[in-house]
């Protein structure tokens, strides 16, 4: 009796010594670092709506240089601080959307440059052949590098659409990017004002200020509606919840915050969702009225259900 009890406490300790050993083995795996998925598709109706993260970085600089330019260092510290974000870096989010309509790919926006779309594209199950629409907000580098690689252009077999009144302005006053990447499509682009559709249920929506021609997109199937914002607000904080801060890219301020308060009460007073191209990823949320100012709330699982 004693020499079983023995040996059932001796296998036990054994036992307990290998599982302590085999946690430790555990416990000493690699770090694998942060990860991020690099596309996110949900359901608009009959659309498929696909958000595709073709870059993201931290910013070193003074966000202050950036946002919030016409109030105090003391202000825009504290407003960080309240809403748990450091005053000193910030994350960029560069977010092109796909939207299927069962019988056409259309891309709006194309990136920073191509690799990092063409990437998020493939992982998101499509081909930059397939896309037959590339739609364009404006005219930023960070919207407009992704349109060719260093094999010509990136999407061959797409049509292009962008605002007329944006064409014009960058016709006059462009720069070395609108050269390289849209000068050469100009006999092919077609172009577009507020009220016009790309297909039926996606209509272009005046957002004129952070670009002269700036458009934003109101998509709708089946009774559901979205908005694709591009840069109508570029932060979930210091643009949204201070509309009136002012933007360093923004060409017309005065403009950009009277547009970014109508917008942002729309999506508000009609409660629908929104996709802003440097909202924190995957670009998709809801806005709140709060104060003087909106609040941003990310979506959950709304576009499940």
């Amino acid at each position: 009796m004693k020499k079983s009890l023995f040996i059932k406490r001796r296998n036990f300790i054994i036992g307990s010594s290998a599982l302590v050993s085999a946690t430790a083995s555990q416990a000493s795996a690699p770090l694998l670092g942060p990860s991020i998925s690099n596309f996110r598709r949900f359901q608009l109706g009959n659309f498929e709506i696909t958000t595709i993260l073709s870059g993201t970085r931290t910013i070193n600089n003074d966000p202050q240089g950036i946002f919030g330019l016409n109030v105090s260092k003391e202000v825009f510290s504290e407003v960080s601080k309240n809403n748990n974000i450091p005053d000193d870096r910030f994350q960029m989010f560069y977010t092109p959307t796909v939207v299927n309509t069962g019988n056409e790919l259309i891309l709006f926006d194309t990136g920073q440059n191509s690799e990092g779309t063409e990437t998020a594209l493939i992982s998101a199950g499509y081909y930059p052949d397939q896309i037959d629409k590339v739609v364009l907000t404006h005219f930023h580098g960070d919207h407009i590098g992704g349109l060719r690689n260093s094999k010509g252009r990136t999407f061959k077999n797409a049509s292009y659409y962008c605002g007329e009144l944006e064409y014009e302005e960058w016709d006059f006053s462009g720069n070395d990017t609108f050269e390289q990447m849209v000068r050469p499509l100009e006999d092919e682009i077609s172009m577009i004002n507020p009220g016009d559709d790309i297909v039926s249920g996606v209509t272009a929506m005046a957002a004129y200020g952070h670009t002269p021609g700036h458009l934003a997109f109101i998509i709708e199937s089946n009774g559901k509606q979205l908005l694709l914002g591009g840069d109508f607000a570029n932060h979930y904080v210091w643009s949204l919840a201070y509309p009136d801060w002012e933007l360093r890219f923004d060409r017309d301020r005065e403009m950009a915050a009277k547009t970014r308060r109508k917008i942002l009460s729309m999506l508000a007073y009609e409660k629908m969702p929104f996709i802003g191209y440097h909202m924190p990823w995957p670009g998709l949320g809801y806005v709140d009225t709060h104060n003087d100012g909106y609040h941003y709330n990310a979506a959950s699982y709304q576009m499940m259900l």
